[in-house]
């Protein structure tokens, strides 16, 4: 039996992690949940799974957490803000950690749950792209694993040899290969790039995900974060990590060896194969996702993603090779302008364009501690915030 605490509850993850536990009753228990402002949801959760602690990052919240919780007959502790989220990741009562919160705002805790030894399903890739240089380190010091569970890093993760230990070259590995749905505007003239609609870009023709990851995903921008966080996860440098586009999502990430061989994991389109291999991990569990038909399928595409009209991408290779602090001032940066694009302040490619601004304005630093990247991210952020305002 694994007690599993999962940090972001009420997201589209935290929805998929919470139906593989429902799956095996026998083997998972959940010893805790969170969300960000979704009270309503993170009690009817907490009345269904019936943890011991349950917190809203909204601090703001926490009456309404408390009284729900008590009007719902849920003997809970209810708890509120950052350091309540680093107090469930790193809770004793916990052996597994989901980490599922979206962007910058879940780097604390999943530091803290490298430092207490948990067992890391990481689907916040922004930790790893923030903070690869202070997470790699603190999960050997705490003696936790971390499994990627995006669907990407996942296939990597299946895909390399048991016992990898992040030296490519001593297990014979040639190349990384992430794969790319290319998003909804694949076929997509450039010319029309900048005036596609909030609504459309949310549109993925694969993926049921949430607004955020889905504009990055149209952008091309979650490929590019992909590419950052295989490096740290995989110890490839930038010039070992490939992307290639492929619409169908039914090879999700492949590796080539030194004799010639390619490995790819294959799959339907559903989160819960990646997830339900973490929290099973090294077994293979049921995960709800019904079996793969390749004959019914018949064909699979490949091409080379179009660095023109999704500039993106090249940008996230060039801030993994500035290294240091640029990759989380690109992700700042990103965060900033698709919401600004969500929120009709700004175009679809014009995306691209800010995080372009802010990285030329905010120089690359090394790496010293968290105090140090979350005060980068806020620099990001105002200047991303800069350059909408000059194109407004």
């Amino acid at each position: 039996m694994r007690s599993v605490s999962i940090l972001g509850a009420t997201g589209s993850i935290g929805a998929s992690a919470l139906d593989v536990v429902r799956r095996h009753p026998d083997r998972f228990r959940i010893a805790s949940l969170s969300a960000h402002r979704d009270v309503d949801r993170l009690i009817a959760l907490a009345a269904e799974f019936r943890p011991a602690r349950v917190a809203i990052a909204d601090a703001g919240l926490i009456d309404a957490l408390a009284d729900g919780l008590r009007e719902s007959g849920v003997d809970a502790e209810a708890l509120a803000g950052p350091a309540a989220l680093e107090a469930l990741a790193s809770d004793p009562a916990a052996d597994t950690i989901v980490a599922a919160i979206v962007g910058a705002a879940g780097l604390g805790s999943t530091l803290a749950a490298a430092r207490a030894g948990k067992r890391i399903l990481l689907a916040n890739k922004e930790a790893v792209v923030l903070a690869g240089a202070l997470l790699i380190p603190a999960l050997a010091s705490g003696g936790g694993e971390l499994l990627p569970i995006d669907s990407e890093h996942n296939a990597i993760f299946q895909c390399l040899p048991r016992g990898y230990d992040g030296d490519p070259d001593r297990h014979g590995v040639e190349r990384i290969i992430l794969t790319a749905s290319g998003g909804p505007f694949l076929r997509t003239p450039a010319s029309e790039l900048a005036r596609v609609t909030p609504e459309a870009a949310c549109a993925h023709p694969n993926w049921t995900m949430g607004r955020k990851i889905s504009v990055d995903s149209a952008t091309l921008m979650n490929k590019g974060l992909e590419v950052i966080e295989a490096h740290w996860l995989f110890g490839a440098p930038a010039s070992r990590i490939e992307v290639v586009v492929h619409p169908q999502s039914v090879v999700h990430s492949l590796v080539a060896y030194r004799d010639g061989s390619v490995l790819a994991q294959l799959g339907q389109p559903d989160m819960r194969t990646a997830i339900a291999y973490g929290l099973g991990w090294p077994d293979r569990i049921e995960a709800g996702v019904a079996a793969l038909d390749l004959a019914a399928l018949a064909r699979l595409d490949f091409e080379a993603p179009d660095r023109t009209r999704f500039p993106a991408l090249d940008l996230a290779y060039h801030a993994l090779e500035a290294g240091g602090t640029a990759p989380g001032v690109l992700n700042a940066a990103n965060e900033v302008a698709v919401d600004a694009f969500l929120n009709g302040r700004i175009g679809f490619a014009a995306i691209a364009t800010v995080v372009r601004d802010t990285l030329e304005r905010l120089a690359a630093e090394p790496v010293r501690d968290i105090d140090q990247l979350l005060a980068v991210d806020r620099a990001a952020r105002d200047a991303a915030l800069r350059s909408i305002a000059e194109r407004a």
